[in-house]
């Protein structure tokens, strides 16, 4: 004899429903199970305030100090008794003139003054004045750099001829090249002023001073076409011998 089944009561007709709710079901449990937190109850530290542990402010307790009052200031001095003296010395009063002319009294004319320009004595130094003092024989030299060029020359060789060199072994100066640093300045009218040697011996310096002093009249130093001061320097250089 065959056994028949209910239909309805087949268990595998809805597997398919039940294994898809089972899964559904697993996963919810799985995420929830996952994002679950603890907390720790012992870390967590609640704040409080407590009151009794402000500290107390001890307010210091102040003394009242009285200041006593200022002494009373010193009455006035009496004043002094002024003896009042009569003046028996008699002023003489000061009589003040009148400065106002009268009609009949004549009134000097006063000169007019003239007034003298002094023209300063102007020094152009040698190296930038714009014509230069003519030493003689130097007249026909074109150009003032020819002529600075032409003094220069003709100084060095009248003093070459004047000076006395054998004046070094009468001072008993010791043997080599001796040095004198020579100054002087040609005024506006030509003429050598104002000599000054600087050497290594007094002897030496007065010779220098007098040869400069025979140096010949010149034509004056030109600056902006007046007569002007130029001051020259040279230096006098010989050998003394053994």
């Amino acid at each position: 004899m065959e056994l028949k089944k209910n239909p309805k009561s087949d268990v595998s007709r809805n597997s398919s429903l039940y294994f898809a709710v089972g899964l559904a079901l697993m996963l919810g449990i799985t995420y929830m199970a996952i994002n679950y937190k603890t907390y720790d109850p012992s870390g967590v530290v609640a704040d409080s305030l407590n009151l009794d542990d402000e500290l107390e402010e001890e307010v210091p307790i102040t003394e009242q100090i009285v200041t006593p009052p200022p002494p009373p200031p010193p009455p006035p001095a009496a004043p002094e008794i002024i003896e009042v003296v009569e003046d028996e010395v008699e002023v003489e009063e000061t009589v003040i003139e009148s400065t106002e002319t009268e009609m009949e009294t004549e009134i000097v004319e006063v000169e007019e003054v003239e007034v003298v320009e002094v023209e300063e004595d102007l020094e152009v130094p040698f190296s930038v004045i714009e014509n230069v003092a003519v030493f003689p024989g130097c007249e026909k030299k074109k150009g003032n750099a020819a002529k600075k060029a032409c003094m220069n020359e003709k100084v060095n060789k009248f003093i070459g001829k004047k000076f006395n060199t054998d004046l070094a072994g009468d001072l008993g100066l010791p043997p080599g090249k001796k040095r004198i640093f020579v100054q002087f300045k040609v005024d506006k009218s030509g003429n050598i002023t104002s000599i000054g040697a600087r050497g290594p011996h007094p002897g030496l310096e007065k010779e220098a001073k007098r040869v400069i002093s025979l140096l010949p009249k010149m034509q004056p130093g030109k600056q902006r076409g007046k007569p002007v001061v130029m001051p020259f320097s040279i230096p006098i250089v010989f050998q003394v011998q053994d």
